[in-house]
């Protein structure tokens, strides 16, 4: 691929990336309870969503669910509903206050990164963004697939970072959240946030 060609889709795909969502959110609320890096390990389930989708995208089938209103109303309907599940949860937690370095717990990190996955999954537009965005930096007489690919990993790849970003956030704010009052404000805050999101995601109309 030209160098012109990324010097435009680095800039357009990190702005995606950026874009504050639920799992950005996430990235934010894992970081200022459990940690920087445990927060960049759960993003992995993340990335293995956008990888399924980007893969679906490249072999034509996201068609099919931009063609189907019902098939794209049900995934976004339990999208929806995992989302109003989370807000909940956290609404309702009571976490400790926060130690210095959270200890390490393999089972929770498998919750948190699947938590990321199951979130980005739930998002149908997602694939969408994958089938819309992506291809308009491929060159057209160039094998697609070998372009797609490569777009594809920079995508994966500006995705982590701006997890680490969300997570930097999220670790500055645990100066803040010494008591377990203002994480309890904190936690509520997040299930708003994420409630809202749920409700974005339902009122969104098909693209």
């Amino acid at each position: 691929m030209e160098l012109s060609t990324w010097a435009l889709f680095i800039p357009a795909c990190f702005a995606l990336n950026l874009a504050p969502g639920p799992n950005n959110l996430l990235s934010v609320h894992n970081a200022t309870h459990h940690g920087f890096f445990r927060a960049c390990l759960a993003g992995l389930g993340r990335l293995l969503a956008f990888a399924i989708m980007i893969g679906l995208a490249a072999a034509g089938l996201a068609a099919v669910l931009q063609a189907s209103t019902t098939l794209f109303m049900a995934v976004k309907i339990a999208g929806a509903a995992y989302l109003l599940y989370l807000a909940l949860q956290l609404w309702r937690s009571h976490a400790p206050v926060l130690a210095s370095e959270p200890a390490a717990s393999p089972g929770n990190l498998w919750r948190l990164m699947r938590q990321e996955c199951l979130v980005a999954a739930g998002n149908p537009k997602a694939i969408l963004i994958f089938t819309a965005f992506l291809p308009q930096f491929v060159a057209t007489g160039q094998p697609f697939a070998a372009q797609f690919l490569q777009l594809g990993l920079a995508f994966l790849l500006l995705e982590w970072v701006a997890i680490g970003l969300y997570a930097c956030l999220g670790l500055h704010l645990r100066r803040w959240l010494a008591t377990p009052r203002a994480q309890a404000l904190f936690n509520r805050g997040c299930g708003a946030l994420l409630a809202l999101a749920a409700g974005a995601l339902l009122a969104g109309r098909k693209v």
